[in-house]
């Protein structure tokens, strides 16, 4: 399977690139820094230059092109400001929507993020707002698309801790914390299991094995 990871050079993203390339596939990370592409080759994936905020359609669609799924990942991060989510983790989102369905490629996954369906508390800071709001409408966007068979994951509280294999998977999961590589693990997984498309899953730490509560999601 050939798997394209928008935002390639993520915490997440890059464990991904491992767990994918570890098991045979080939995958490619869009990237918007050069100076990137010497992680992604150690962690096995083909390093793509593309500055999603920038770029023209017909070019994000080339690079898709001969994919089997494609994964967005790709956030402003920490430090960026309102305009940046905007750009970023809304429209960028769209354009590479957009891009997937412009070159054929159904199987779509989103990293989101809890929340995002919901309008923020009025003492919620500001910019984490505009991200809530920049992530919801790309969610939106994305579930609106009859072309795609799309899945939203809404990962908790993200950590660093070594990834457990287990899991609470589902509609709404209650806010607690999960690890990266635990959510890298959940999205492989979520790539092999088209039962799951048209799902917006939550994702926190649990007692279920990562298989067993794909295909519980998948059943549903």
């Amino acid at each position: 399977m050939r798997i394209v990871i928008a935002g390639g050079h993520g915490q997440i993203a890059l464990r991904l690139e491992r767990l994918l390339a570890g098991r045979g596939d080939e995958v490619a990370g869009i990237i918007r820094r050069p100076e990137q592409a010497g992680d992604l080759l150690a962690a096995g994936a083909e390093p793509v230059v593309c500055d999603l905020e920038h770029a023209p359609l017909a070019e994000v669609a080339q690079h898709l092109e001969g994919a089997d799924a494609a994964v967005f990942a790709a956030g402003a991060g920490p430090g960026s400001g309102v305009d940046r989510k905007r750009t970023v983790d809304h429209a960028a989102a769209v354009l590479f929507a957009d891009a997937a369905e412009s070159a054929g490629v159904r199987r779509f996954i989103v990293v989101s993020a809890m929340g995002a369906d919901r309008e923020p508390s009025a003492d919620t800071d500001p910019v984490f707002a505009a991200y809530l709001r920049a992530k919801g409408a790309a969610d939106a966007d994305v579930r609106a698309r009859s072309a795609l068979d799309w899945t939203v994951l809404r990962p908790g509280r993200l950590t660093d801790d070594p990834g457990t294999d287990l899991v609470t998977l589902a509609e709404s999961t209650g806010r607690a914390e999960v690890t990266r590589q635990d959510v890298a693990a959940v999205l492989a997984a979520l790539l092999d299991e088209p039962g799951t498309a048209g799902q917006t899953l939550e994702l926190i730490g649990g007692t279920t094995p990562i298989a067993e509560a794909v295909r519980a999601a998948a059943a549903r």
